[in-house]
């Protein structure tokens, strides 16, 4: 484990406190400006660390680094109020005003990403994440070189190799190695050096499931244990066969990077949503990876999952990634504060439009006005919710740590 790969993972949850900062503070300066009383303002959970006041409202730290809470006086009927409160009290405030300060986080999590989304346009471009190229897609078959020279030029060869010798083809995607699903280039490389003999390679043809054997042969490769280290000789299995090499990334100008910022945020933001509508189905999978499965790329992670991610980043300098990892986890902690559901801010946004249509069609007929949503009656849905999020969140963590995702 190198200092790189520690300063990564430290600095990737730096970016994720700060991210969490600045969407309670879209919370406390909305609800400032409309003259609501903000109690407290604390980055964190559990005990406090440290705190200061600054006139009506104290800020500080908690131990528990895993979200944050901005206190606003009378966000709901329940609260308890001091006299001077009442007058402040959120719940008492325009429906507007209300949904501005619940959606004032979301908001700033969007444009945290769209500012990193930016710099990284303009810097160093931005993905081709449109290309449907398959990861695992065969580009070239060629002859296999039994030997590697230290600066990484492969030695010559000729013939036909045993991808091609066992029928592969161009365009074939490969799906699985030896029994073993695989997702990206790297995870079916790693794969196909740890075989022996002959192996058989699933493969996905015309639209049509092939398994075809493979005679994997042993050659001499330059091997990281694992990124920052330092290159070994190794003998490893190879099969020849090389991938699709589409354009990865388009470069802007400063000024053309704004729209391109602006579009990737979006396909961004529906890629983020894809992955919340799956999510559900994909929790059997980290349950698997708990007891020694394989742990696939695209099982949910936590923040420990997320910050390890960054390790792994940082220690082959792939700051790009980096960034774009950081701007991911942004767009997808605003997508899930807008779940319709409590405790989540959309759930609060819920009532409150619950609220406006009840008192709207009272008025209609000739009603008064019924007061604030009991939330006493909401409270068995908010525990459920809770409960299996934090479900949830205990399952990721604990898959980050005995069984984590390493992206290299």
């Amino acid at each position: 484990m190198s200092w790189w790969f520690l300063g990564g993972v430290l600095l990737f949850a730096l970016g994720i406190g700060v991210s969490i900062a600045l969407h309670e503070f879209g919370h406390l300066g909305v609800a400032k400006a409309f003259g609501m009383k903000v109690r407290r303002y604390y980055i964190g959970f559990g005990p406090r660390v440290w705190s200061f006041r600054r006139g009506e409202t104290e800020y500080g730290l908690k131990a528990i680094p895993a979200g944050g809470f901005c206190e606003i006086a009378g966000m709901t009927a329940l609260d308890e109020l001091e006299p001077d409160e009442e007058p402040r009290a959120m719940y008492g405030k325009p429906a507007y005003q209300r949904i501005a300060v619940l959606l004032a986080g979301v908001v700033m999590n969007f444009i945290v990403g769209l500012v990193l989304i930016y710099t990284l346009a303009a810097v160093w471009g931005l993905p081709n994440i449109n290309d449907q190229t398959p990861a695992t897609q065969i580009g070239s078959l060629g002859c296999v070189a039994a030997t590697q020279e230290p600066d990484g030029e492969l030695a010559p060869c000729s013939g036909v190799g045993p991808a091609q010798k066992a029928g592969l083809e161009e365009g074939d995607v490969i799906t699985a190695v030896d029994g073993h699903r695989v997702k990206s280039w790297p995870q079916m490389t790693a794969r196909i050096q740890d075989s022996i003999g002959t192996v058989p390679v699933q493969i996905e043809r015309d639209g049509e499931t092939e398994t075809v054997s493979v005679a994997v042969e042993r050659v001499e490769r330059l091997v990281r244990e694992s990124p920052g280290d330092d290159p070994e000789q190794r003998t490893v299995g190879a099969i020849g066969i090389g991938g699709v090499q589409p354009d990865p990334w388009r470069e802007y100008s400063a000024l053309g990077a704004v729209g391109g910022a602006v579009g990737f945020t979006g396909d961004m933001a529906v890629l983020s949503f894809q992955g919340l509508i799956d999510l559900p189905s994909r929790i059997p999978a980290v349950v698997s990876a708990i007891g020694g499965g394989d742990r696939d790329d695209d099982t949910p992670i936590s923040v420990v999952g997320a910050s390890r991610m960054g390790g792994d980043l940082a220690e082959i300098r792939a700051w790009p990634m980096f960034v774009l990892l950081l701007a991911q986890l942004n767009f997808f902690l605003g997508l899930v504060n807008l779940l319709p559901l409590l405790p989540f801010d959309g759930g609060h946004i819920a009532v409150v439009l619950y609220e406006k249509a009840r008192d709207r069609i009272r008025r209609i007929r000739g009603r008064e006005a019924l007061p604030p949503v009991d939330y006493t009656r909401l409270l068995p849905v908010t525990l459920t919710v809770a409960v299996l999020l934090g479900g949830i969140m205990l399952l990721t963590v604990t898959a980050d740590i005995v069984n984590p995702i390493r992206l290299f």
